[in-house]
């Protein structure tokens, strides 16, 4: 007999879901965190009060009610709609792409002049949209393409809208409604506290070590736990032996600042090429907060190198065929169950993250 039924490698959202549905059913769980915290990317820091979104901005939202329900049966969540703003050198337009954006980009008012102006730009492209580019002009015409898509999107990537395949933006939200809620979803909301009220609730009785590197000392987890969850990379766990995935990651410039309120939103995209951050977030305004000071950051996006934090896999067809061997040798590993964002190297959503982890926790027995 092992020491514990389960060894969570990473304490993100996946790694939560799992351990909380383990302990429901009375198992034991050790979980192993190279960082200094639990919560993975999700972990929020208490900056003047504020409740700092330290990997980026996480938005609750889904259409899944059972998801819904599970997350509020966690904590409580609040009403924040997210309505994202973007500044083109100075000029500011709502997202995601609608009434709003197209009346403030034209001057006009009405859907019909929207969809006659779009159509009438939208003529250079003939054929199938064989890039990102033709794609984008193909769905929102070339001023909005120019000003709103363009710029954004070659800092995101790194590269030339040219060179990126069309299928990254086929579901560019484009509305011909006065609407500036970015999302379709029934639901959505951040948690009220942050986070980390639902990390701690998903771990609660659980055994945790934190900066401690799982693979370094592999032999020794592994002798402690019946089944090892694993989260971390998939092709780190088995030592890039196939070759290394790539991701592209966001570094951030976090500040305090004397003013009660800096953009009027929580989400600014800068949609220009010059300036070299892609957005900047307002923190406080995820949870309403009126504090005295305010906390922004500022992210700048980055090719991936071993050492930084991945962020978003490379969805190419080299790096799907390197993911799939290293599914397969995975699959072959006895006793271990590989979830979540890093080890099925997929881009998710908070909701489908803890969707897969359910599915996943449905084979405790």
């Amino acid at each position: 007999m092992k020491k514990y039924d389960y060894v969570m490698v990473g304490s993100g959202l996946f790694s939560g879901v799992y351990a909380y549905e383990a302990r429901k059913k009375g198992k034991s769980v050790l979980v192993v965190e190279k960082r200094d915290h639990i919560g993975g990317n999700v972990y929020c820091e208490d900056v003047e009060g504020i409740h700092v979104h330290k990997y980026g901005a996480h938005i609750f939202h889904t259409s899944n009610r059972k998801i819904w329900d599970y997350v509020n049966s966690l904590c409580e969540f609040n009403r924040y709609t997210n309505s994202p703003v973007a500044n083109y050198k100075g000029e500011t337009y709502n997202l995601p792409f609608n009434m709003n954006t197209f009346s403030k980009m034209w001057g006009i008012s009405t859907p019909e002049e929207a969809k006659a102006i779009i159509d009438e730009q939208k003529k250079v492209i003939t054929g199938e949209p064989k890039n990102l580019e033709e794609q984008a002009i193909s769905l929102v015409g070339t001023d909005i393409y120019e000003k709103l898509v363009k710029g954004y999107t070659e800092k995101q990537w790194g590269r030339d809208c040219k060179d990126l395949p069309a299928f990254i933006i086929k579901r560019l939200p484009v509305r011909f409604i006065y609407d500036n809620n970015y999302f379709n979803d029934l639901y959505q909301g951040i948690p009220i506290g942050g986070y980390n009220v639902i990390i701690d609730k998903l771990f609660e009785g659980c055994d945790i070590e934190t900066g401690v590197d799982y693979l370094e000392n592999k032999a020794h987890y592994d002798e402690l736990g019946e089944t090892i969850v694993y989260t971390g990379p998939i092709d780190e766990y088995f030592g890039y032996s196939l070759g290394k995935l790539e991701y592209r990651t966001v570094r951030f410039e976090t500040e305090v600042l004397d003013k009660e309120n800096y953009q009027g939103v929580a989400v600014m995209n800068y949609t220009d090429r010059e300036t070299p951050y892609t957005r900047i977030i307002e923190h406080k305004h995820f949870e309403f907060g009126t504090q005295p000071k305010t906390v922004i950051s500022k992210e700048y996006s980055t090719e991936w190198t071993e050492g930084m934090e991945p962020y978003y896999p490379v969805n190419d067809e080299k790096n799907a065929a390197l993911y799939k061997k290293y599914q397969e040798l995975g699959e072959k590993e006895a006793d271990v169950v590989f979830g979540g964002r890093l080890a099925e190297y997929k881009y998710y959503d908070m909701d489908k993250v803890i969707e897969s982890a359910l599915k996943a926790a449905e084979a405790i027995k």
